[in-house]
């Protein structure tokens, strides 16, 4: 096992990592003049900074840490089909959903449920999006830093760490806003993919070669495509529900990732960004998942799958190349706390403070954004120990998001591409959806019966849907104004592509689309 100790350059690296963002949260801090320069960045975010930011925001530490730590010990290489699923969602994304966010100039994506139905599904998405936020991202993102901070120094407390993290990323966005979370999320991504490839290729030289892997890797556990009976794994009708579902929500319907997109100088750059994001999530599988399968040959006994990059990342670095990657990691939990801290903040100010009090100052709105930064940072780290009894971090984020996502997703899906669909419908969809999310939970705590999760996604949409459809019958059509800039048409379709008719190839978001599919197509079937 490696030594778990930090060089005199590791920590002046961190130390000057931090010192750095801290200078550019104070920095827009000073160029904060109203909510939408605090919430959206003023709406000037270019294509390039919003896709490196959902990469950055999105590859958290959480995610470094728990795809390697399933690579090695769950699922394998089948832990990469979220990755390229979210290249295909943010296709239907940019082509369906996106248009209306924009055309609406929504702060939150409760608004624009607000805008579709009515303020009980607004109220009800937000508070659902703020407990999402705090304790599967934020908790997450913590947690995970705080595992590699105990192999350095174990007997530090886990909390106090989580609270030292917590406070480090909180501060800036406090200060600064989501223009400080992307400007720093620019910094992080690129330090992200650097540390990780470095990592990868340190730990395919230790091995020797693919021969060396396949020795000791369950062939199952080598594909991307899984059998239906296989066994602890990702069968593959789950691919084509739970994970597209989970996908869909994290990356269509999720303030955390969306909100970055809302800040886009117009919807082209906010097209580009979105599938410029996409791309980046193709090499994911050589910089974050492989190491986890190269660990199996180097490490064949870890007490604790997650402990697989960090254990890596000292064993193989020498001190110099570990200071970039450890200032990475760090990069990676700055990345994912902040952005989730400034989602949340900008839920609670516009969902709840502002629309019970619309005359509120800009400031007063800021300042109360601020606070709601720092209340959410506090919870997640109370939260964070409960993450502990899962057997690895991925398996409590899916299954937290299985659980409670889908019934909100049918508002979404139903919304925009079902004009009859009505406010009372909305609600009553989404309530009994998460009742019956409620009711499998208690069966699977039973033992009465138990469910993969990636079929339960289906399930609980399918009931909301169903109620959705049926509440909305029983009642009135909802009037022209709650449909006319909210739902997609085929007369919508055939006006853009009017528009794009005289648009070049380069710049036509469809073309780049049908680009990013073929590629993700040819990298799932080499490993299919």
């Amino acid at each position: 096992m490696p030594d778990f100790t930090l060089t005199t350059l590791d920590i002046s690296a961190v130390v000057i990592y931090a010192l750095v963002i801290f200078g550019i949260g104070l920095y827009f801090s000073r160029q904060t003049e109203d909510g939408e320069d605090y919430f959206l960045a003023g709406r000037s975010l270019s294509w390039g900074l919003i896709g490196i930011s959902l990469l950055a925001s999105n590859l958290s530490s959480s995610s470094m840490i728990g795809m390697a730590g399933e690579a090695y010990g769950g699922i394998g290489l089948a832990v990469f089909n979220y990755e390229w699923m979210a290249a295909m969602v943010l296709v239907v994304f940019v082509l369906f959903f996106l248009p209306f966010y924009i055309k609406t100039g929504i702060y939150t994506m409760p608004e624009f449920l607000e805008r579709r139905f009515d303020g009980r599904s607004r109220v009800y998405f937000s508070a659902m999006s703020i407990f999402l936020s705090v304790v599967v991202d934020t908790a997450a993102a913590l947690f995970a830093g705080a595992l590699v901070v105990e192999l350095v120094y174990p007997d530090f407390p886990l909390w106090m760490t989580m609270a030292i993290l917590a406070l480090i990323a909180g501060a800036y966005t406090i200060a600064g806003g989501l223009k400080a979370v992307v400007y720093t999320d620019a910094i992080q991504g690129t330090l992200l993919l650097l540390g990780a490839g470095a990592v990868s290729i340190m730990a395919w030289n230790a091995v020797g070669g693919w021969d060396a892997v396949t020795a000791v890797t369950p062939p199952d556990r080598l594909d991307l495509i899984q059998p239906i009976d296989v066994e602890n794994g990702m069968p593959w009708p789950g691919l084509i529900t739970g994970v597209f579902l989970l996908g869909f929500y994290f990356w269509t319907t999720n303030q955390f990732m969306v909100q970055r997109v809302l800040g886009a100088k117009n919807l082209d750059h906010g097209r580009w960004g979105a599938l410029f994001g996409g791309l980046l999530k193709l090499p994911i599988l050589f910089l974050m998942v492989m190491p986890g399968t190269f660990a199996r040959v180097l490490y064949p006994n870890l007490e604790r799958a997650d402990q697989v990059f960090p254990t890596l990342l000292f064993d193989l670095l020498p001190g110099g190349f570990r200071a970039l990657v450890l200032t990475a990691m760090l990069a990676a939990i700055m990345s994912s706390v902040d952005s989730t801290l400034n989602a949340a903040s900008t839920l609670v100010s516009m969902d709840f403070v502002k629309r019970k009090n619309p005359d509120i100052s800009a400031k007063a709105l800021v300042r109360v954004g601020r606070i709601v930064t720092a209340a959410c940072m506090v919870f997640a780290i109370a939260w964070s120990p409960v993450i502990v009894g899962f057997d690895t971090l991925w398996t409590y984020l899916q299954t937290t998001l299985a659980y409670v996502a889908p019934p909100a997703l049918a508002l979404f899906i139903l919304g925009v591409f079902w004009r009859r669909a009505n406010a009372t419908g909305a609600i009553a969809g989404m309530v009994a959806g998460h009742l019956a999310a409620v009711g499998f939970l208690v069966l699977s705590i039973t033992d009465t019966f138990q469910i993969n999760f990636l079929y339960l996604a289906p399930i609980l949409l399918a009931i909301a849907m169903a109620v959705m459809v049926v509440v909305s019958l029983q009642g009135a059509a909802p009037p022209v104004e709650k449909t006319e800039d909210t739902t997609w048409t085929p007369a919508f379709f055939k006006a853009e592509s009017a528009e794009l008719a005289s648009v070049p190839a380069w710049k036509n978001y469809r073309v780049q689309s049908a680009v990013l599919v073929v590629l993700t197509l040819i990298l799932v079937g080499f490993f299919w």
